[in-house]
Protein backbone atom coordinates (compact mmCIF):
# COMPACT_ATOMS: atom_id res chain seq x y z
CA UNK A 1 0.00 0.00 0.00
CA UNK A 2 1.43 3.42 -0.86
CA UNK A 3 0.37 7.35 -0.70
CA UNK A 4 0.05 8.33 -4.29
CA UNK A 5 0.80 11.63 -4.52
CA UNK A 6 0.67 15.26 -1.47
CA UNK A 7 3.53 15.81 0.94
CA UNK A 8 4.30 12.02 1.78
CA UNK A 9 4.34 11.06 -1.95
CA UNK A 10 5.61 7.41 -2.93
CA UNK A 11 5.32 6.90 0.65
CA UNK A 12 5.01 2.57 1.33
CA UNK A 13 3.19 2.12 4.36
CA UNK A 14 3.05 -2.05 5.54
CA UNK A 15 0.09 -3.58 6.25
CA UNK A 16 -0.47 -6.21 8.92
CA UNK A 17 -1.51 -8.94 7.35
CA UNK A 18 -3.86 -9.82 10.34
CA UNK A 19 -5.97 -7.21 9.71
CA UNK A 20 -9.17 -8.30 7.86
CA UNK A 21 -9.23 -5.80 5.05
CA UNK A 22 -8.95 -5.50 1.51
CA UNK A 23 -7.39 -2.40 0.51
CA UNK A 24 -8.48 -0.23 -2.09
CA UNK A 25 -6.09 -1.20 -5.28
CA UNK A 26 -3.00 1.52 -5.85
CA UNK A 27 -4.52 1.93 -9.50
CA UNK A 28 -8.37 2.84 -8.48
CA UNK A 29 -7.19 5.00 -5.86
CA UNK A 30 -5.17 7.06 -7.92
CA UNK A 31 -7.68 7.31 -10.49
CA UNK A 32 -10.50 7.70 -7.79
CA UNK A 33 -8.40 10.81 -6.52
CA UNK A 34 -7.55 12.22 -10.29
CA UNK A 35 -11.51 12.58 -9.98
CA UNK A 36 -11.22 14.04 -6.90
CA UNK A 37 -8.91 17.02 -7.63
CA UNK A 38 -10.71 18.00 -10.29
CA UNK A 39 -13.75 19.35 -8.30
CA UNK A 40 -12.27 19.61 -4.87
CA UNK A 41 -9.58 21.55 -3.21
CA UNK A 42 -8.08 19.40 -0.86
CA UNK A 43 -6.83 21.51 1.98
CA UNK A 44 -10.38 22.93 2.24
CA UNK A 45 -12.23 20.07 2.97
CA UNK A 46 -13.63 17.89 5.82
CA UNK A 47 -13.79 14.00 4.89
CA UNK A 48 -15.03 11.20 6.25
CA UNK A 49 -13.86 8.21 5.83
CA UNK A 50 -16.30 5.50 6.65
CA UNK A 51 -15.16 1.10 6.81
CA UNK A 52 -11.56 3.10 6.93
CA UNK A 53 -9.81 -0.10 7.33
CA UNK A 54 -6.21 0.25 7.06
CA UNK A 55 -6.22 3.99 6.97
CA UNK A 56 -5.08 4.23 2.89
CA UNK A 57 -8.19 6.83 1.78
CA UNK A 58 -7.42 8.65 5.26
CA UNK A 59 -3.40 8.64 4.37
CA UNK A 60 -4.28 10.14 0.97
CA UNK A 61 -6.38 12.96 2.17
CA UNK A 62 -4.17 14.04 4.85
CA UNK A 63 -1.01 13.73 2.14
CA UNK A 64 -2.72 16.23 0.26
CA UNK A 65 -3.58 18.26 3.70
CA UNK A 66 -6.78 17.72 3.93
CA UNK A 67 -7.80 20.18 6.86
CA UNK A 68 -10.04 17.18 8.73
CA UNK A 69 -10.42 13.89 8.12
CA UNK A 70 -12.35 11.30 10.28
CA UNK A 71 -11.80 7.59 10.06
CA UNK A 72 -14.29 5.36 11.37
CA UNK A 73 -14.32 1.59 11.62
CA UNK A 74 -15.60 -0.99 14.05
CA UNK A 75 -12.55 -3.23 14.52
CA UNK A 76 -10.17 -2.06 17.26
CA UNK A 77 -7.17 -3.66 15.55
CA UNK A 78 -8.06 -1.18 12.41
CA UNK A 79 -8.28 1.74 14.35
CA UNK A 80 -5.22 0.69 16.35
CA UNK A 81 -3.24 0.83 12.94
CA UNK A 82 -4.27 4.05 11.46
CA UNK A 83 -3.83 5.75 15.14
CA UNK A 84 -0.22 4.30 15.17
CA UNK A 85 0.70 4.82 11.01
CA UNK A 86 -0.72 8.12 11.54
CA UNK A 87 1.70 9.45 14.42
CA UNK A 88 4.52 7.78 12.45
CA UNK A 89 3.87 10.13 9.24
CA UNK A 90 3.12 12.96 11.62
CA UNK A 91 -0.71 13.17 10.65
CA UNK A 92 -2.33 15.22 12.80
CA UNK A 93 -5.50 16.24 10.69
CA UNK A 94 -6.71 12.38 11.14
CA UNK A 95 -9.04 11.89 13.59
CA UNK A 96 -10.46 7.97 14.34
CA UNK A 97 -13.38 6.87 15.96
CA UNK A 98 -13.74 3.23 16.58
CA UNK A 99 -17.43 2.77 16.23
CA UNK A 100 -20.39 0.76 13.44
CA UNK A 101 -20.33 3.04 10.69
CA UNK A 102 -24.14 3.45 11.19
CA UNK A 103 -24.06 3.74 14.24
CA UNK A 104 -21.93 6.82 14.34
CA UNK A 105 -24.01 8.30 10.84
CA UNK A 106 -26.89 7.89 13.41
CA UNK A 107 -25.36 10.09 16.28
CA UNK A 108 -23.24 12.22 14.07
CA UNK A 109 -24.19 16.12 13.99
CA UNK A 110 -21.65 17.54 12.07
CA UNK A 111 -21.17 17.96 8.08
CA UNK A 112 -18.72 16.87 5.65
CA UNK A 113 -17.36 18.08 2.07
CA UNK A 114 -17.07 14.52 0.97
CA UNK A 115 -17.63 11.13 2.44
CA UNK A 116 -15.75 8.24 1.43
CA UNK A 117 -17.52 4.69 2.26
CA UNK A 118 -15.80 1.43 1.95
CA UNK A 119 -18.09 -1.02 3.35
CA UNK A 120 -17.57 -5.09 2.90
CA UNK A 121 -18.55 -6.00 -0.41
CA UNK A 122 -20.88 -8.68 0.64
CA UNK A 123 -22.60 -6.23 3.15
CA UNK A 124 -26.14 -6.12 2.91
CA UNK A 125 -27.57 -2.74 3.43
CA UNK A 126 -25.20 -0.65 1.60
CA UNK A 127 -28.05 0.86 0.17
CA UNK A 128 -29.24 2.24 3.97
CA UNK A 129 -26.10 4.61 4.07
CA UNK A 130 -27.29 7.25 1.57
CA UNK A 131 -30.78 7.05 3.02
CA UNK A 132 -29.05 8.24 6.24
CA UNK A 133 -26.45 10.13 5.19
CA UNK A 134 -28.92 12.15 3.07
CA UNK A 135 -31.82 11.72 5.85
CA UNK A 136 -28.98 13.86 8.54
CA UNK A 137 -28.13 16.29 5.86
CA UNK A 138 -24.17 15.34 6.82
CA UNK A 139 -22.94 16.45 3.44
CA UNK A 140 -22.18 20.38 3.21
CA UNK A 141 -23.35 22.07 -0.21
CA UNK A 142 -21.22 20.88 -3.15
CA UNK A 143 -20.25 17.91 -1.37
CA UNK A 144 -20.09 14.34 -2.63
CA UNK A 145 -20.85 10.38 -0.91
CA UNK A 146 -18.12 8.08 -2.99
CA UNK A 147 -19.22 4.48 -2.35
CA UNK A 148 -16.58 1.88 -3.02
CA UNK A 149 -18.77 -1.56 -3.85
CA UNK A 150 -18.81 -4.91 -6.08
CA UNK A 151 -19.69 -4.52 -9.33
CA UNK A 152 -22.92 -6.54 -7.79
CA UNK A 153 -24.44 -3.54 -6.46
CA UNK A 154 -25.88 -1.13 -9.23
CA UNK A 155 -26.66 2.48 -7.89
CA UNK A 156 -27.82 4.21 -11.08
CA UNK A 157 -31.65 4.22 -10.37
CA UNK A 158 -30.67 6.42 -6.90
CA UNK A 159 -31.80 9.60 -7.60
CA UNK A 160 -29.04 11.41 -5.92
CA UNK A 161 -26.52 9.14 -8.17
CA UNK A 162 -24.35 10.92 -10.94
CA UNK A 163 -21.69 8.68 -11.92
CA UNK A 164 -19.89 4.96 -11.96
CA UNK A 165 -16.58 4.44 -12.46
CA UNK A 166 -15.15 0.81 -13.05
CA UNK A 167 -11.50 0.20 -11.88
CA UNK A 168 -11.34 -4.26 -12.32
CA UNK A 169 -13.10 -5.66 -9.82
CA UNK A 170 -13.46 -1.96 -8.03
CA UNK A 171 -16.43 -0.23 -8.08
CA UNK A 172 -17.50 3.75 -7.54
CA UNK A 173 -20.45 4.63 -7.34
CA UNK A 174 -20.93 9.09 -6.57
CA UNK A 175 -23.62 10.68 -5.28
CA UNK A 176 -23.94 14.59 -4.76
CA UNK A 177 -25.94 17.45 -2.93
CA UNK A 178 -27.30 20.24 -5.58
CA UNK A 179 -25.80 23.64 -4.97
CA UNK A 180 -28.46 24.31 -2.82
CA UNK A 181 -27.58 22.21 -0.06
CA UNK A 182 -30.28 19.70 -0.53
CA UNK A 183 -30.45 16.56 -1.77
CA UNK A 184 -32.73 15.36 -5.17
CA UNK A 185 -34.90 13.15 -2.41
CA UNK A 186 -35.99 16.69 -0.78
CA UNK A 187 -38.70 18.57 -2.49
Amino acid sequence: MRIIRGTHSRRHIEMSAKLPVRPTTDMAKESLFNIINNHFDFKQIRVLDLFAGTGNISYEFASRESKDITAVDSNFKCIKFIKTTSEKLNFKNITTIYEDAFVFLNHCNRTFDLIFADPAYDMKNTDTLLDIIFSKKLLNKNAWLIIEHSRKLDFSQHPIFFQHRNYGNVNFSFFAVKKTGKSTLEK
